[in-house]
């Protein structure tokens, strides 16, 4: 009866052993690693952009040279080749685009070279993250429009060809964050694309027709159903850290991002890419 019992509990262990081998796999190893391309429709009331104009959303690559931060250089590469195959008009980028400090040797020099190679007609855009003004935001800003992205730095410019303005909004958690100046050169009833780090800016942020994207929260990278994400940033709610959130009357998208922070790990969080189209609701 003993060694009958035993012989359970040992088969259990072994089970439970299994089992989670199979998710560290996947969570370290597989998850964080298989990027999703999501393709969102914006329908926007009176839009008076270009019909149909396709706006892709790449935010923290968190890019470095060694495996185990799992953004390396080459993999950067490849998802560049993916967005750049996808056409784009505009692309917007939302900061944090290197590991850590850029300890172990990455530059923004390097880390420019890879995104200044996507390409879209009406303009490739950033916003620094708090990991890019760690390590050095005025290196950055240069490295970036060294390789021909439009740094926004609480600013906004007109799209070009179009009366739709495109707004970058400065890291909040480093500082930099002010969305009254960014927005105060734009005509009454202006539409934007609005691309921020942290989603907390939106709070400061005037109301806005158009589409407006954070980041910074990957998601929390680990997802509990019923719960939330495992972690948010700065008491940020759990359970609004990935997708379409309603913020004091204000609606964004908070992307997963691309890389990892911290624990390089993702579980039910899959690192993604965006692409929006924008339309107009009143001309369905």
């Amino acid at each position: 009866m003993l060694l009958s019992a035993l012989r359970k509990f040992f088969k259990f262990l072994l089970f439970l052993l299994f089992a989670l081998t199979l998710l560290a796999i996947w969570g370290f190893v597989v998850e964080p690693r298989w990027v999703a391309h999501r393709e969102i429709a914006v329908e926007v009331p009176g839009w008076r952009g270009p019909p149909g104009l396709k706006v892709a959303v790449a935010s923290d690559w968190h890019i470095a040279h060694e495996v185990r931060h799992v953004m390396t250089i080459p993999r950067a590469n490849a998802i560049v080749d993916a967005i750049n195959a996808a056409r784009p008009d505009v692309v917007l980028l939302p900061g944090d685009f290197i590991h850590g400090r850029g300890e172990d040797g990455t530059t923004p020099e390097q880390v420019a070279a890879v995104l200044g190679r996507l390409k879209a007609p009406r303009g490739v855009y950033a916003v620094l993250g708090n990991h890019d003004w760690w390590t050095d935001g005025p290196r950055f800003h240069r490295a970036l429009r060294a390789a021909g992205i439009k740094v926004l730095h609480n600013e906004a410019v007109p799209l070009p060809d179009s009366p739709v303005w495109v707004v970058g909004i400065g890291d909040l958690m480093s500082g930099q964050s002010d969305p009254v100046r960014a927005t105060r050169r734009l005509p009454p009833g202006a539409q934007a694309l609005t691309l921020m780090h942290d989603p907390a800016s939106v709070r400061e942020l005037p109301p806005l027709a158009g589409l407006t994207v954070a980041a910074h929260t990957h998601g929390g990278q680990v997802w509990i159903p019923f719960v939330g994400s495992a972690v948010a940033p700065h008491g940020w709610p759990k359970d609004q850290t990935h997708g379409w959130v309603d913020v004091d009357g204000r609606r964004l998208y908070i992307t997963s991002g691309l890389g990892v922070s911290i624990y390089p790990v993702r579980l039910n969080m899959r690192p993604e890419w965006v692409m929006f189209t924008m339309s107009d609701r009143s001309r369905q």
